[in-house]
């Protein structure tokens, strides 16, 4: 009996030290984020590009197959970048021209709200003045400069990495365990194979999003159409927090467009139900089991690194759950752990 106490208090011992750990481990990642959100960042696109510099090392030179391998993994960045920036630019030259559209909007609101006993004309007064624009102005600017810190950091990282990738690969092969080198190969052979297939299913998931919400928005008389469109492609690459912001946003603006409400709510609903159409039904067919992921772990991921790195932890946060999973995968001891954030078990459905 003792001894069964014994082990019992040895096991929560155990249970406490690793939550302890897991505990530090995220305060580390969160405070260290300047440092360790640019590096996880390379690492997922170096997965992606790898084969290119391989195939092109080929052909030419080392250092001239990275310089080409980086100038194409930046034009593509600089592509859509610029697609996320004209789309904003060309939706607040809209909102500029039409703002009378959106006062007069106001107006009624607050009219409607007085007379239902609310009062909200005084409070806006108060809190949006013109020293809160200058600090929301300064809170943009600083966002931007941190954005281009985290490129910059990113971009050294990425070069360094493709030039070590080969000298990395031999230092594992020499390990003196080799089954663990053996596991540790395999595994981060198939999270880049992963990776790969997940940027492909999100590319053209991204594309057909986008068309379907232009088609959509110029068959409503969204205007302006052409940038929504774009903007919902680029915005599909975050799951869940990208294609919500896709759909609420042009809504919000079908409010001042249209003429009722039941023309407001037909345009919420039509985007809704392309964006949920695309993510429970197509992109299950699309992915197939090699990305099987839990629904539930999806948006956790997205929420829980967004928290900790902000736009770029949402970005990457599914490719980082799919490095968990498929490590657990390989060793006998954390199998569950895989098991457990993997999606539907063989001959069950998947989302839907």
């Amino acid at each position: 009996m003792a001894a069964k106490s014994r082990v019992a208090a040895n096991g929560a011992v155990r249970v406490s030290l690793v939550i302890c750990a897991l505990v530090l481990l995220m305060a580390a990642l969160y405070f260290t984020s300047t440092i360790f959100a640019p590096l996880a960042f390379a690492l997922f696109v170096l997965a992606i590009v790898w084969p290119l510099q391989e195939r092109l090392e080929l052909m030419m030179p080392k250092a001239l197959a990275l310089l080409l391998t980086l100038s194409i993994t930046v034009l593509v960045m600089l592509v859509l970048a610029s697609m996320i920036a004209w789309s904003l630019s060309a939706i607040g030259d809209w909102l500029l021209s039409n703002v009378q559209r959106f006062q007069s909007l106001y107006l009624q609101a607050t009219k409607w709200l007085e007379e239902q006993g609310i009062f909200v004309a005084g409070i806006l007064s108060e809190r949006f003045d013109v020293i809160w624009l200058v600090r929301l102005f300064q809170e943009i600017a600083r966002r931007l400069n941190l954005l281009a810190g985290f490129a910059i950091l990113a971009f050294v990282f990425l070069m360094m990495a493709l030039l070590e990738v080969e000298q990395f690969r031999r230092k594992l092969e020499s390990l003196d365990d080799r089954e663990t080198s053996a596991r540790l190969i395999n595994a981060i052979s198939g999270i880049a194979a992963k990776f790969r297939r997940y940027m492909l299913v999100r590319t053209l998931l991204s594309l057909l999003t986008g068309l379907a919400i232009w088609a959509f928005a110029l068959l409503a008389g969204l205007e302006p159409a052409i940038a929504w469109g774009l903007l919902a492609f680029a915005l599909n690459y975050i799951p869940f927090i990208g294609s919500f912001v896709a759909t609420l946003l042009p809504a919000l603006f079908a409010i001042a467009q249209l003429e009722t409400w039941q023309a407001v709510i037909l345009v919420f609903v039509g985007l809704a139900a392309i964006q949920f159409v695309i993510g429970n039904y197509i992109e299950p067919l699309a992915a197939g089991a090699a990305l099987s992921i839990s629904p539930l772990v999806v948006v956790f991921a997205v929420f829980f690194w967004g928290l900790l790195w902000n736009i770029p932890g949402a970005l990457i946060g599914v490719p980082i759950m799919l490095t968990i999973i498929a490590i657990c995968a390989e060793f006998p001891s954390t199998r569950w752990v895989s098991t457990l954030l993997s999606g539907a078990p063989p001959g069950e459905t998947g989302r839907g």
